[in-house]
């Protein structure tokens, strides 16, 4: 396909670069420094879209970050592919593939859309909410279908070949944009000696110089920021970041900055050097003062018909002749209510096409572009509007008619225009998304027609971000506005002289909306006011006469706003139409809330490198190629790989675990506890804390003892258990579960700085620094007392106590503290000395059969001392009284802790709670399986009412019977009673309900 509709010569493209690339698999050219919207252009693609609700065919409508229908999809191979990329804002380059989003078989022939042409009469808003309802068990069949038939292209189905990054930044000025206003602000911030960044999202900076007709310094305005960019280059202070979108505006001037850096060379960020450079980088940028010079969009007029593909918004046309050499056309029909617009029309006309007329709602236009326009012989309709425009797949000929805004009425009879393009104009709204993301409330100005944003802490809006729109008020704007940041931020302000710009009279814009049409809205053809999710200005009409007045609530009922361009086209007419229906004016209706992201993001950008190993890693114990070595057997536990078992000669895992539980019961086992979670509490009110997130006391805890405590969350819900040992007066160390280490750790730190600041206590995680090797076992003193300078005596070292010492030539902090029920001992070394520890234990360990265990027997022989795991034992619904540990319960503690409050709810003391017992099958070879309910008699009939489940579950080589920890309703009361469970073969079983403790209930073992 040629390039129809490019000139022969202008614009800012390489014209000796031409590139091939593909749309909708049609082999089609454009040029180095093309969009691939301005290359469909060129080439005379008229459909390019589908829309999402009536599957209307939809043409390209404006060249930036506001446009609603050129969204496509990306890429040929299927790593490569990226959904809802905006064609306005993808630069060309050699290979590119794009599709449409929407539309089957294809764009020009859809079958959705005889759909939507049939039936859109009878798809109002609600349509689905109110039409798919019943009966309900059909929805899942629509909702199928519904899917299948609305959507905005698709996510790949394989890993992204691309790396994305963050990066952290500080400057003292952060511009965002750089047109006129932002340009002329970096220079004055950047003369200033001050740290700025400059971020633009188009791809090149200039923004509304690059298509300007006007003059600066007697000159083509470009030439000036061609100049001003190369000095802003030079300054080392100044870091400019083209083809950078900022879209998120948070607290404290916190910007998000999403750079493409690669994404308009190839699919794929080519390889440089062997290696693949980051496609996308996320700035997260702290500026101490932010500029904010986005501009203003244009707001298309709406009238019926003009989703048609050749209605386009003014400036629009101007873009793609000035900048990309393109005239989307041949005969134009521009239909406006302001000056501005009127240089559409002259672009339009110099490029050599022909220009229909200017239709001016307004009675008497009279400005300097009014007066051009007649003076090169454009026919001047006024007091009109083009009231329809109509056509299939692209425009062919408009109705306009005379207007009278007062009655909301045309008048006389349509005048018909042969044409093929459609330009609009209703005027500018300033871009203030990025002021309005952290709640500043936009404020309607009537001289500008348009919202402004509220007061920001931190934030200067310059240009027509704040409604100036004379270049050379915007230029003067922007200077100011530098000027006044680098002085806040400590610079020396250097005076810059700027060009004189050229003057031209403009009148006043008409505040025009919606065009009013002979029919009544709710009969005329459909005019729309959100293109991307087919919005009618009936939809909103029909809103209101439902019941909806706030605009937020009309917004949701009819989508408006929704899409990926959030509403930047539509959402004031949207609300004009609202006030008009309501009878209030645009300031009493308001504006919806606009939130980040400015634009889409990438998930990959939003990512970084937080991704696989990055996001979720993969964390090893000092003793990790120790246990490779030994053959171990690994499971998850949280982020860390834990030794699981290690078989012998063969061993399955049961028959594993049964060797080294009677190791531990019998002789003496090691085992590998480093990733507990090891959470080391300085500070003059470290004793009163954890007075206050414990639930029992820890006002007297001496130095060199240990205690175990239960931290619950504020429902009075069992959260975790551990011991914490008093290393000094202010200074203890808190051992978590290996999995809940972090959010433990999250847990003090919330508590701290949001409800006790006052407390002066300090939490740092030791978890990786500290090497933790329990040996346990009847023959554990005899061991330790080989490689230690400890004295092991029974009434010099307690159980709960802790010592420093020696083990094997290494300082240590030997616990004296037990998870198995058996004497025990943990010994904890500087991580880098674990191995030689380790391998010393085990040459003295040879003659007591020293062995090492891993998780799996671990939990077998905590189980059968009915010790607790937070987690599984525990779901978030138990209490201590749940657990039967009142005796870890401090009541009459002075301050109230963590929970305790909750606990005097009349559902935490109620019958029929879940508590932890112990069952014994009535047939010793029976394991009941993990999460088995638990039911009172063998009836199967249904429903079965349900009494419990099992949490953990084993065989016990020491008691030669399977057995398990289990939550019961009123289960401390039914001990002795038989409850019944299904197991894995799917037969009923019986227990009898126990003490959760099975072996040495007095605890004599550990204590010897």
């Amino acid at each position: 396909m040629k390039q129809v509709h490019r000139l022969a010569r202008g614009g800012r493209i390489n014209r000796s670069r031409p590139i091939t690339f593909k749309f909708n698999n049609k082999e089609l050219e454009g040029y180095e420094g093309d969009t691939l919207a301005s290359a469909l252009l060129a080439n005379g693609v008229n459909i390019v879209n589908r829309s999402f609700k009536y599957s209307r065919p939809r043409g390209i409508v404006a060249a930036g970050a506001e446009e609603p229908n050129a969204v496509v999809q990306l890429g040929g191979a299927e790593s490569e592919q990226v959904p809802n990329v905006r064609a306005t804002q993808q630069a060309l380059y050699a290979g590119l593939e794009a599709r449409s989003t929407n539309g089957w078989p294809g764009v020009e022939i859809d079958l959705m859309g005889m759909v939507g042409k049939v039936g859109g009469r009878f798809m109002p808003p609600g349509f689905y909410y109110k039409t798919f309802m019943k009966p309900a068990s059909m929805w899942m069949t629509y909702e199928k279908y519904i899917r299948k038939g609305a959507g905005l292209g698709r996510s790949p189905l394989e890993r992204d070949a691309d790396t994305y990054d963050h990066m952290n930044r500080h400057c003292d000025v952060l511009v965002i944009g750089a047109g006129p206003a932002g340009l002329a602000a970096a220079l004055a911030a950047g003369k200033s000696g001050v740290r700025v960044i400059v971020a633009d999202e188009q791809e090149e900076m200039g923004g509304s110089l690059l298509d300007s007709r006007d003059t600066l310094g007697g000159k083509n305005s470009i030439y000036w920021v061609e100049e001003t960019l190369q000095t802003l280059a030079a300054m080392p202070n100044v870091l400019l970041l083209p083809r950078t979108t900022a879209n998120g505006y948070h607290d404290q001037n916190f910007v998000t900055l999403v750079e493409r850096r690669t994404e308009h060379l190839a699919a794929t960020s080519p390889r440089e050097n062997g290696e693949k450079p980051v496609r996308t980088r996320m700035h997260r940028v702290r500026a101490g003062r932010v500029v904010l010079a986005t501009g203003a969009h244009e707001r298309p007029l709406v009238y019926a018909g003009n989703d048609i593909p050749g209605n386009f918004v003014a400036g629009a046309i101007s873009n793609y002749i000035l900048r990309y050499g393109v005239v989307p056309g041949t005969k134009l029909v521009l239909s406006t209510s302001n000056d501005h617009a009127y240089r559409a029309a002259l672009d339009w006309h110099d490029s050599g096409a022909n220009v229909v007329a200017i239709v001016d709602a307004r009675t008497a236009p009279e400005g300097t572009l009014v007066r051009e326009a007649r003076a090169k012989g454009i026919q001047v309709i006024t007091g009109s509007a083009v009231i329809e425009s109509q056509g299939s797949t692209r425009v062919r000929k408009v109705l306009v008619d005379r207007i009278n805004l007062h009655n909301f009425t045309t008048q006389g009879q349509p005048t018909t225009l042969e044409c093929d393009t459609v330009a609009s104009s209703g005027g500018y709204s300033p871009v203030i998304h990025l002021a309005s993301h952290t709640g500043a409330r936009p404020v309607w100005r009537e001289d500008i027609l348009g919202f402004v944003a509220g007061k920001v802490k931190g934030m200067l809006i310059v240009g027509g971000a704040r409604g100036a729109y004379a270049l050379g008020d915007v230029l003067s704007d922007g200077l100011e506005a530098g000027e006044r940041a680098a002085s806040d931020m400590g610079g020396n302000v250097v005076k810059v002289d700027l060009p004189v710009s050229s003057q031209r009279h403009e009148g006043e814009t008409l505040a025009l909306y919606q065009v009013p049409h002979p029919k009544p809205t709710l009969r005329a053809p459909k005019q729309f006011v959100d293109l991307q999710n087919d919005v009618t200005a009936a939809s909103i009409e029909l809103a209101t006469r439902e019941g909806f007045e706030s605009i937020e609530h009309i917004k949701r009922y009819t989508v408006m706003g929704f899409g990926t361009d959030q509403g930047k086209l539509g959402n004031i007419n949207g609300m004009a139409i609202a006030a008009r229906c309501l009878g209030r004016t645009i300031a009493d209706t308001g504006t919806t809330t606009f939130r980040p992201n400015y634009t889409p993001v990438a998930f990959g950008a939003i990512t970084g490198r937080h991704a696989a190993e990055l996001f979720d890693p993969i964390r090893y114990t000092a003793l990790q190629q120790w246990h490779l070595d030994n053959g171990a057997e690994f499971e998850d536990v949280g982020q860390w790989k834990r030794p699981w078992y290690f078989p012998r000669n063969g061993e399955n895992i049961h028959q594993a675990v049964a060797r080294e539980c009677r190791a531990v019961r019998s002789g003496v086992g090691i085992l590998d506890a480093s990733t507990l979670g090891k959470i080391d509490i300085q500070g003059p009110g470290a004793r009163e804390f954890l007075e206050r997130v414990y639930t029992n006391k820890w006002a007297k805890l001496p130095v060199g003892r240990v205690r175990y405590g239960l931290m619950c969350r504020d429902d009075g819900m069992v959260f975790d258990d551990g011991t914490t040992s008093c290393l000094g007066k202010n200074h203890f160390l808190m051992t978590t579960s290996t999995g809940n280490a972090a959010r433990v750790l999250e847990w003090l730190e919330l508590w701290q700085q949001t409800e006790w600041p006052d407390l002066e206590v300090y939490f740092n995680s030791v978890t990786d620094h500290w090497a933790t090797m329990s040996i346990s076992g009847p023959k554990a003193r005899q061991l330790l007392a080989e490689v230690c300078d400890i004295d092991l005596d029974r009434e010099k070292f307690k159980f709960m106590d802790w010592k420093e010492g020696k083990v094997a030539g290494v300082p240590a902090r030997v616990f004296r503290i037990s998870f198995t029920g058996e004497l025990a001992y943990e010994i904890n070394v500087q991580a880098n000395y674990a191995l030689h520890v380790w391998k010393a234990l085990f040459e003295h360990g040879g003659k007591y059969q020293l062995t090492p265990y891993g998780t799996e027997t671990m939990h077998v022989l905590r189980a059968e001392k009915g010790f607790i795991i937070a987690g599984q034992d525990t779901d978030g619904s138990m209490t201590p009284e749940d657990l039967g540990m009142q005796w870890c319960v401090g009541y009459d503690k002075a301050f109230s802790w963590i929970g305790q409050r909750a606990l005097t709810r009349e559902d935490t003391k109620q019958k029929g709670r879940k508590q932890l017992v112990g069952l014994l099958p009535k047939n010793p070879q029976v394991i009941p399986q993990e999460g088995a309910q638990i039911i009172a008699t063998e009836q199967r009939t249904l429903p079965v009412p349900m009494l419990g489940h099992v949490t953990s579950s084993y065989y016990s080589t020491t008691l030669n019977r399977g057995f398990a920890l289990a939550v019961v309703k009123n289960g401390h009361e039914r001990m002795g009673e038989t409850i019944f469970f299904t197991g894995s073969d799917g037969e009923i079983h019986q227990a009898e309900i126990v003490s959760t403790v099975f072996i040495d209930p007095k605890g004599e073992r550990q204590n010897v």
